[in-house]
């Protein structure tokens, strides 16, 4: 009994802490330089965020900034000088919600700036150009940037002091200088319309392109500098809320601007159906003026999200990227002649790189073929060589380089810490299983080891616009969501990752699905479906079933938890909506008929957890950081009250100054230990 009573105690002690499941770094934003030869990426070291970087031939990677604390200031918006000698970044502020306060996790006397820095590839400390965000860099070494809503100019040199270039009452984004540099494109958005300007360092002159009444967006220089490209999508006075959209009245169009007239011709336009209404992709721009004065953009005509090009001239819309699945993270070639994107292609659960050429021909793996990895932000890196990021089942997401010839490799593989628990992750399985309206629903489940009946998990991403993979996630919450996922597994619970309608990844119909959100809440139907394909596993304890999530996966939660209180017996809810009919102030919008406008508020209240109050039993943590921009912290505070009167059992962990996607890992840990000790408590064995 002795010996017994001994190896459990090692074999307890020996289990990976949340911590280490945690540990690895998360690497984001992998960016080749002009000339090629040269990579820079960011990597989140426990709360540190620096830029990495590797050159040929070696492509051994090095620290380039030297930050080391977690101070909860974000790096991001990075551009490289033409002659690859400098890297300009950001770093501070609120890198997802642009022009908002700085936030200030640490709740610190005075609020940390947001600035642009630039750094010296050979190394070196990195020297403050300015306060701002969204820096655009000529070939010269001029700098545009935003601060406060302005244009401004500097010099990468530091010689020349900021200056303000354009002064606008609209909000500017998307700076895109000419191949010359001497005019640069911008987006002046209107609120209700946006138009594409264009400034004249010559004469300091403004000039409007083809105005109307619509929203134009995505410039995009032709190669003489003598035209601009850009997207028009129209107009339109739409309810707020999430529900689907599967078409638009007016199909969305490209336009090409002449610089010297600013008049402007339609070259394109979408068909009515799947597809008229514009849904981007994930890259830097939306529409690439490549060789053959070609462009490259997105379209959903098939109801995938694929890649199409056509004639700066005009005419039919070519499929560069045919097939049942979705691109994303595209970059162009330094020769123009190549698209590189990640899609899920032959593998619908994972991310694989490939390139196709533009002027034809079927897409090609970018390492020879799709292994049970996931690669994705494929970026030319010269010579032959793709830089991108990649991770696995039991691998967090990292740099790497797949050379023109030989085998690909990790950039920094000394970055991982020696108590990174990479042995003790289980792998992943895919499964599929019905809705309650039998709907195909795709998951991951995470089994723990040992036998008998255990408790279980069902997790539901945010978004909804996401998708979880099987693996590693390429996004920083997803990646903490995924470790999360895993270690709860290895403290013995069954873990099923709920991919539901209205994510990402399953086509057009799958992301617009009839009913979601606030117009009925029909993935109500996903997380019934993922109850009861649990409770039919004769390895999961059916009276131990909880459910978890953050932001639209709170929101799910609470549904599980209002509507369905006798399948799941708890839940941790991070910061979600639980009112579609408060949200934003309200879902109403005013240039609707007041009776439909009635109606509609009515219909995203009853698709709301606030709606099934009543038959809320189970006893939930609520998880949120007070600053929140992407869900009002209002949301919290009323279900609390709700649970209150209905005397529900709550308990609460709130961060105050913290933003949605918490800025500080130290909030990650409590958060994730907060959640564990409460679902062991809560779901203990009886």
């Amino acid at each position: 009994m002795r010996s017994i009573l001994l190896l459990f105690s090692i074999l307890s002690c020996s289990a990976a802490t949340l911590e280490q499941y945690l540990s690895a770094p998360f690497a984001s934003e992998i960016h080749a330089a002009p000339g090629g030869g040269k990579v820079v990426w960011i990597l989140n070291e426990r709360g540190a965020r620096n830029l990495w970087v590797a050159s040929a031939p070696d492509y051994k990677g090095r620290r380039l900034t030297s930050y080391q604390d977690d101070d909860g200031q974000d790096i991001g918006m990075i551009q490289w000088s033409a002659d690859g000698k400098s890297i300009v970044y950001v770093r501070g502020g609120d890198l997802e919600h642009i022009g908002r306060d700085n936030p200030n996790p640490r709740s610190l006397a005075t609020t940390p700036e947001q600035a642009i820095y630039v750094v010296p590839f050979d190394g070196g400390a990195p020297r403050k150009l300015a306060d701002g965000h969204s820096p655009a860099i000529t070939h010269d070494g001029r700098v545009a940037f935003i601060r406060n809503r302005q244009i401004y100019l500097t010099a990468i040199d530091g010689m020349d002091k900021p200056v303000e270039i354009v002064q606008t009452k609209a909000n500017p984004n998307t700076l895109r200088w000419s191949p010359d540099g001497s005019h640069l494109a911008f987006v002046s958005n209107r609120g209700d319309h946006a138009l594409i300007e264009v400034y004249s360092t010559a004469d300091k002159s403004l000039q409007y392109l083809d105005p109307s009444s619509d929203r134009d967006e995505s410039p995009a220089w032709s190669i003489d500098g003598r035209r601009i490209a850009f997207i028009r999508i129209a107009s339109v006075n739409r309810a707020g809320g999430a529900g689907p959209v599967r078409e638009a009245f007016t199909p969305w169009s490209i336009r090409i601007a002449d610089l010297a007239t600013g008049q402007g011709r339609e070259v394109w336009r979408a068909d009515k159906g799947p597809g008229s209404a514009f849904h981007p992709m994930v890259a830097s721009d939306q529409l690439y003026w490549a060789d053959g004065d070609r462009l490259v953009f997105p379209w959903e005509k098939t109801g995938w999200l694929h890649l199409y090009s056509v004639s700066a001239e005009g005419g039919p819309a070519k499929l560069l990227t045919p097939g049942d699945f979705e691109i994303e993270h595209v970059s162009l070639t330094a020769d123009r002649r190549e698209m590189l994107f990640s899609s899920n292609q032959d593998d619908i659960d994972r991310r694989h790189n490939w390139r196709v050429p533009i002027a034809g021909g079927a897409p090609q793996p970018v390492l020879g073929r799709n292994g049970d990895g996931i690669e994705l932000e494929p970026e030319d890196a010269g010579n032959g060589a793709v830089a991108y990021l990649r991770s696995s089942a039991t691998e967090t997401i990292r740099a790497a380089i797949k050379p023109a010839s030989g085998a690909p490799r990790d950039l920094a593989p000394d970055s991982i810490p020696a108590e990174y628990s990479q042995a003790e992750q289980v792998i992943p399985q895919q499964v599929i299983f019905p809705a309650a309206d039998g709907m195909r629903i795709h998951g991951q489940l995470f089994l723990p080891k040992g036998g008998g009946k255990h408790p279980a998990l069902v997790f539901f991403h945010g978004g909804s616009r996401r998708q979880m993979l099987l693996g590693w996630h390429y996004m920083y919450y997803y990646s903490n969501a995924y470790g999360m996922n895993q270690y709860m597994a290895s403290k013995g619970y069954v873990v099923l990752s709920v991919n539901y309608r209205s994510g990402i990844g399953y086509g057009l119909n799958f992301r617009e699905a009839v009913n979601y959100g606030a117009t009925g809440a029909s993935e109500y139907n996903d997380v019934m479906g993922a109850g009861l394909y649990l409770l039919s596993r004769p390895d999961v304890d059916g009276s131990r079933i909880g459910v978890w999530g953050g932001s639209y996966g709170g929101y799910l939660t609470a549904m599980a938890l209002s509507r369905s209180s006798d399948i799941f017996a708890a839940g941790v809810d991070m910061h979600g909506v639980h009112d579609w009919s408060a949200r934003g102030g309200s879902v109403a919008n005013p240039n609707l008929d007041p009776l439909k406008q009635q109606d509609q508020i009515r219909l995203a209240f009853e698709s709301s957890p606030m709606a099934s109050i009543k038959t809320w039993r189970s006893p939930v943590l609520l998880i949120h950081g007070d600053d929140d921009r992407n869900v009002d912290f209002s949301q919290t505070v009323n279900l609390v009250a709700a649970l209150r009167a209905q005397g529900v059992d709550f308990e609460e962990l709130i961060f105050p100054d913290e933003i949605h996607d918490f800025l500080l890992e130290q909030d990650w840990l409590r958060a994730y230990h907060a959640a564990e000790d409460f679902f062991s408590r809560k779901m203990a064995k009886r």
